[in-house]
């Protein structure tokens, strides 16, 4: 820095911190309270003390890097220095209210009348058919797109998501508030952040409804656009307890191409005519195996997915779409063990192109007031 050059303000300090957003609240930091102080020294040294929400938050070497890299585009300033310390349990309260409100038990944002989340069922009859694979794909597929996306692990006694969206973090908790961590731009939660190692969980249908229901309303998610919640298979708990939560949730078939499979998937998909929900389409998937020699060979059979989809527009009265056929790819397994799904590791494979589409269908058609909640009371005669 040369003699003339003046150094900025503290004004000038905090319109720069504007910039820097909370990565797992998605706020600016001034907006969320915790710019603690703000020094500039006339040597062009800026001090900037930032509270953490919480000690050891995961995040804050990313905080520090923007907050560096925001004050050090000022002109005038030679060095950037932050400071961190961590909110009183007072200020966290404060923050959670600016958040959630102050409302006495936390409510589930998505089941409230005008939101404009699109929430997804991801819903199968039986195991084994490739649905927390197809979740997961999709997900990063939308949020590729440009959408805010959460998933849901809704499968609690076969939680599979966090492996393979490649979550490794933990949730950090704020207040009443549970923050969760994001892999691929995707945000996610799930029993397995809890649980340690790989120990089974073993609970009633109450305490299934309870874990789902403190997903859903203590999680801070922020404006999603998407929210997917990948369901164990069949029609139990889980699947009642979503449709009381969530009423407004659209359901998402996926089969494979065997018949037996799609009978089942069937059963999945006809709770619908029960809850009230709408079904959001049918996705078939290990469809077929490409040889090298271009050749299709049909493991699984022929036809599942478009008789689930016939099946229920008949049942429904409204058309049920077969929204794409996944064909049978070993890549879609592996990248799914090595925690980076396949329309991010490999996007012109095949399997992954179809899920891309499907992504897409999912996220840009018209979403009307089927379904939705409308903050509307009869009229007294």
């Amino acid at each position: 820095m040369t003699s003339t050059q003046q150094s900025p303000s503290v004004e000038d300090v905090r319109a720069a911190l504007k910039d820097v957003y909370d990565p797992e609240i998605k706020k600016p930091i001034t907006d969320l309270g915790m710019v603690k102080d703000v020094v500039v020294g006339d040597d062009g040294v800026v001090t900037v003390s930032v509270y953490l929400t919480v000690a050891g938050c995961p995040l804050k070497d990313t905080i520090t890097r923007d907050t560096t890299k925001a004050v050090g585009k000022l002109d005038g300033v030679r060095d950037v220095r932050v400071e961190l310390d961590v909110m009183s349990d007072e200020q966290r309260t404060e923050l959670r209210k600016s958040l959630r409100g102050d409302a006495a038990e936390p409510v589930i944002p998505f089941a409230q009348p005008g939101s404009l989340t699109r929430v997804y069922c991801v819903a199968s009859g039986k195991g084994g058919v490739g649905k927390s694979s197809v979740t997961v794909n999709l997900a990063v597929a939308m949020a590729e797109r440009g959408l805010s996306v959460g998933v849901v692990d809704a499968d609690i006694y076969g939680h599979s998501v966090p492996r393979m969206l490649g979550a490794t973090e933990k949730p950090t908790k704020v207040d009443t508030m549970i923050m969760p961590p994001q892999a691929h731009g995707v945000k996610v939660i799930s029993i397995g952040m809890f649980t340690p190692g790989n120990t089974p969980v073993v609970w009633r249908g109450p305490m299934l409804h309870r874990a789902l229901q403190q997903f859903l309303a203590d999680v801070f998610w922020g404006d999603l656009d998407i929210l997917l919640l990948d369901l164990p298979p069949g029609t139990g708990d889980i699947a009642i307890s979503v449709a009381q939560l969530i009423p407004n949730a659209e359901i998402l078939v996926v089969t494979t191409p065997q018949q037996a499979a799609a009978e089942v998937a069937e059963r999945a998909g006809a709770i619908a005519m029960q809850t009230r929900q709408r079904l959001a389409g049918v996705i078939e998937n290990m469809s077929w195996l490409e040889t090298p020699s271009g050749e299709r060979m049909e493991i699984f059979g022929a036809g599942g997915g478009q008789t689930v989809a016939d099946s229920l527009s008949k049942s429904t009265g409204a058309k049920v779409p077969l929204l794409g056929q996944v064909p049978l790819d070993p890549r879609l397994r592996e990248q799914g063990d090595a925690g980076t799904p396949l329309v991010l590791a490999e996007p012109e494979a095949p399997a992954a192109q179809v899920l891309k589409d499907v992504a897409k269908q999912l996220s840009v058609r018209a979403r009307g007031l089927a379904g939705m909640m409308l903050n509307v009371t009869p009229k007294g005669r």
